[in-house]
């Protein structure tokens, strides 16, 4: 078992009213959750995010990546549809964790793009784990997805724990001045799918 269920409670937002059920991973005592809206017995896809954490961009407005926006643009897609799910996932920095992204941040001052400056701290480009999702899906009952992501290997990762996404919605939200290189780099070194025309020249 990667995460086990622990309660949930009612979370009021400027989108809508969801549920937020709590989840902890046993062995690390990390915690999870997942925001829920409408009817989830439904055999009905659902619409879906997985957002793994990024404090700088969720709650501190960094305009360095594009996680804040899109945060933001998945819960009012939600709540636009009146259904669907946002599996918060405690992984920072792509699974590096705060203060590593921290020196990340630093050498990308320096020049290094977002894998460049992962590499030379002697991370990976991309470390996180999606297990805890299938979990979390198989207690609330949610059997197949529409995957909010710009990222095929994301839908490529939950496919391979047996969970169904039957689609993929793109989510080109919160392009900036400050994060057009970023984005740029996460389309050329980690396949992100963005349209051109929106990261222009």
């Amino acid at each position: 078992m990667a995460v086990r269920y622990i309660q949930t409670c009612r979370l009021p937002t400027p989108f809508g009213v969801f549920d937020m059920h709590g989840f902890e991973e046993p062995d690390t005592g990390k915690e999870h959750v997942a925001l829920t809206l409408g009817d989830l017995n439904s055999p009905e896809p659902m619409l879906a995010r997985t957002h793994s954490e990024c404090l700088t961009g969720d709650a501190l407005y960094s305009m360095r990546c594009d996680c804040g926006y899109q945060l933001e643009e998945a819960l009012r897609s939600i709540a636009r549809e009146g259904r669907g799910i946002l599996m918060y996932l405690r992984q920072e920095g792509r699974g590096i964790g705060l203060l590593n992204k921290i020196r990340a941040y630093n050498l990308q001052d320096q020049g290094a793009d977002t894998v460049e400056a992962n590499e030379q701290l002697g991370f990976a480009a991309d470390l996180r784990d999606y297990s805890m999702c299938r979990d979390m899906l198989a207690h609330l009952g949610i059997r197949s997805l529409r995957l909010m992501t710009n990222n095929p290997r994301k839908t490529a990762a939950l496919k391979d724990l047996d969970i169904n996404v039957v689609a993929r919605k793109p989510i080109d939200h919160g392009i900036t001045k400050d994060n057009k290189n970023y984005i740029k780099t996460k389309t050329e070194k980690l396949g992100h799918a963005f349209d051109p025309h929106i990261l222009g020249d």
